[in-house]
């Protein structure tokens, strides 16, 4: 019984760990399962200063924090490990290790997060929170009166490139092909801004720097022309990734492999709810993602609740 949960929940990003937190707290016997670092996104955030009632936090801080709150109510977590097998579909789900530990519980949360398309330029890694950001929200109060690249041509990018006017004094949208993906409507609000300029049928092919990001190389798809600018920040808007591929056959998922699910998280699988950034959604913060494991966490414990009443009530029959 030592590996037998209430609930089990895969992921240690902030979905994940605010359910912990809230399932634990209700005494619902919890198990995090997480395949890499506990904290997720967060903890590749430099700081963040739009999480209500704390100015200002590293990501890795406030991970670090979530992760000692759950553990403080009793919740267990198990990280860096390889989730080999998924058995959800009966009532009691069964989870597999690292091909030989088998996890049961009888509902779980998935959370598995996800992660923002990158364009694979050399050194995009090595600048992540240095000068490299997929985030507009989060971020772009950094860049106050700073000269930013921001690479994309759909909707979310000139969308963006527009919101991030607020904060830099210039704006170069780089897009690799001759004409836009985006909306009409976003187009030409892009090109009406002053601020806004373009370069077409190009790429960045390399980040360079020491400490922090100082410019890029740009490459012309066409000529093959190289040409470096200096830059404060780039912003990448071409895409994002849910970490869905393991789910494939188990969980609904919709054309862009992320978790369908209805208001109370829930999955088309009795005793399996969703949360965080691998699900249906439109905005992705820190925020959104504590909100969807609250709902999550309280939805499991309601369905655990009911289902250790029905066992009582056989129990008593007999």
């Amino acid at each position: 019984m030592d590996n037998h949960f209430d609930v089990i929940v895969i992921g240690a990003g902030a979905a994940g760990l605010t359910a912990g937190i809230y399932l634990s707290r209700a005494k619902v016997k919890t198990l995090i399962l997480n395949e890499g670092a506990v904290g997720g996104q967060m903890v590749l955030t430099h700081e963040i200063a739009n999480y209500p009632g704390i100015e200002s936090i590293s990501g890795y801080e406030l991970a670090r924090n979530m992760k000692l709150q759950a553990q403080k109510f009793g919740c267990a977590i198990k990280s860096n490990i390889k989730i080999t097998s998924l058995d959800l579909d009966a009532e009691l789900k069964k989870i597999t290790v690292n091909n030989k530990d088998v996890y049961t519980s009888n509902a779980v949360i998935i959370s598995t997060g996800g992660k923002s398309r990158m364009i694979g330029a050399i050194d995009e890694n090595k600048f992540k929170g240095k000068g490299i950001s997929y985030c507009a929200t989060c971020d772009g109060d950094f860049f106050q009166d700073k000269e930013i690249i921001v690479v994309g041509g759909g909707n979310s990018a000139l969308e963006e490139a527009v919101s991030l006017t607020k904060y830099a004094s210039k704006v170069t949208v780089v897009h690799q092909f001759d004409h836009f993906q985006a909306f009409q409507h976003y187009v030409d609000e892009a090109k009406k801004n002053e601020k806004i300029s373009f370069i077409m049928e190009s790429k960045i092919i390399e980040f360079i720097g020491d400490e922090k990001l100082e410019s890029v190389k740009i490459q012309h798809q066409a000529t093959k022309e190289i040409t470096e600018m200096k830059i404060d920040g780039v912003f990448i808007f071409i895409g994002y990734v849910p970490n869905t591929e393991q789910l494939e056959g188990i969980v609904e998922l919709n054309e862009w492999r992320e978790i369908v699910v209805d208001k109370n998280m829930k999955t088309n699988l009795n005793g399996v709810y969703a949360a965080g950034d691998s699900i249906q959604k439109r905005y992705r913060q820190v925020t959104t993602a504590v909100a969807d494991g609250t709902i999550a966490a309280l939805s499991a414990a309601e369905y655990i609740n009911n289902l250790k009443k029905e066992i009582k009530e056989v129990e008593n029959v007999f």
